[in-house]
């Protein structure tokens, strides 16, 4: 049996969970992400096939302890046979955890697929409940189709639903309340997300940040008592507190990042290893496996990545500068 060998960086740092995009293709341009209009796609001889991203994902699991494995865009749903790559994964000795992040407007027609093919929990994105607002986040139409997505997700019996929202200033204040309001009566947890500088228009400023004290701000003006719980594990990204009995998440990226608790490491959907979200490179990995990389040597490309990982994604520091890929190339 070949021993696992943890993925660990310069500060200590084991690496264990993995993000996986399939595609940089969606069905929708959120300002916070796309550009209306003129994205630039890959050619698909340029996204890993899903062979390709099952080896990786094997190599991962068993040789450097990877537990979990979250599906990514663009939006997953676009890749076709989607299921046909979940159930290769599912597959996979000593996988614990397999998710998937989606916008929800094509969930309904595959929720039940998915889940037989051996998808275990689903975070769904979910900016507003308003379709006039969900079109100026959007550029397009869809909140029906998302909600019907989200229903067909807590139908099958997914083991974790929840929903996903950034926070930005000027809009997500008039959503907060009604958005708990939906996932509670859905007995789902509900998720807020600092808004971070990954939007292609450059237009990301600090005060465009909903912070996470003003968002407990908003929950406690709408329904009183909000009692805060103690992280499960210092990787656990969002704080979660009580309201109305019901868990609701806040990610402070922005204002208080998890970084020193950072467990993951990301594989673009043409396949760049990238060691941190904001990361200023990445190491690629598909031309390596496709002239004969042997899994040792794809392995060690991957340690170097971690190794070179920064303290923290500096977004407060001087000079930062944001990731030249946009989001939807990187994977969310």
């Amino acid at each position: 049996m070949v021993p696992i060998t943890p993925l660990v960086d310069r500060f200590g740092r084991v690496h264990d969970s993995v993000r996986i995009s399939v595609t940089d293709r969606c069905n929708i341009r959120c300002f916070y992400c796309m550009p209306e209009t003129g994205a630039q796609f890959m050619n698909k001889d340029r996204l890993l096939s899903f062979e390709e991203i099952r080896r990786l994902a094997t190599i991962l699991v068993t040789r450097a302890g990877v537990r979990d494995i979250r599906i990514t865009g663009g939006e997953p749903l676009v890749r076709r046979e989607l299921s046909t790559l979940i159930s290769k994964l599912a597959a996979i000795d000593g996988l614990e955890d397999l998710s998937m992040t989606t916008n929800g407007i094509l969930l309904a027609e595959h929720a039940a697929q998915l889940r037989e093919a051996g998808l275990r929990r689903v975070n769904i994105s979910l900016d507003t409940l308003d379709a006039d607002v969900f079109r100026k986040i959007s550029r397009r139409d869809g909140l029906e189709k998302t909600i019907a997505g989200i229903d067909a997700a807590i139908a099958v019996g997914f083991d974790s639903v929840k929903l996903n929202s950034l926070a930005i200033t000027g809009i997500t204040e008039k959503e907060v309340a009604a958005l708990v309001r939906f996932a509670i009566d859905r007995r789902v947890t509900m998720r807020f997300i600092e808004f971070m500088p990954l939007d292609t228009d450059k237009a990301w400023t600090h005060d465009k940040v909903l912070t996470g004290d003003r968002l407990l701000v908003i929950l406690r003006d709408h329904f009183g008592e909000v009692i805060e719980r103690p992280r499960s594990v210092a990787s656990q990204p969002a704080e979660e507190f009580l309201v109305d009995g019901h868990p609701v998440g806040i990610i402070r990226s922005v204002t208080a990042p998890f970084c020193s608790g950072c467990n993951r490491i990301r594989i673009t959907a043409d396949g760049g290893v990238r060691n941190c979200l904001f990361a200023a490179g990445e190491t690629p990995l598909r031309e390596l496996m496709r002239s004969g990389a042997t899994d040792e040597e794809l392995l060690a490309q991957v340690q170097a990545s971690v190794t070179g990982k920064a303290a923290a994604h500096g977004i407060d520091e001087d000079g930062f500068i944001p990731p030249d890929r946009p989001m939807y190339a990187i994977g969310g």
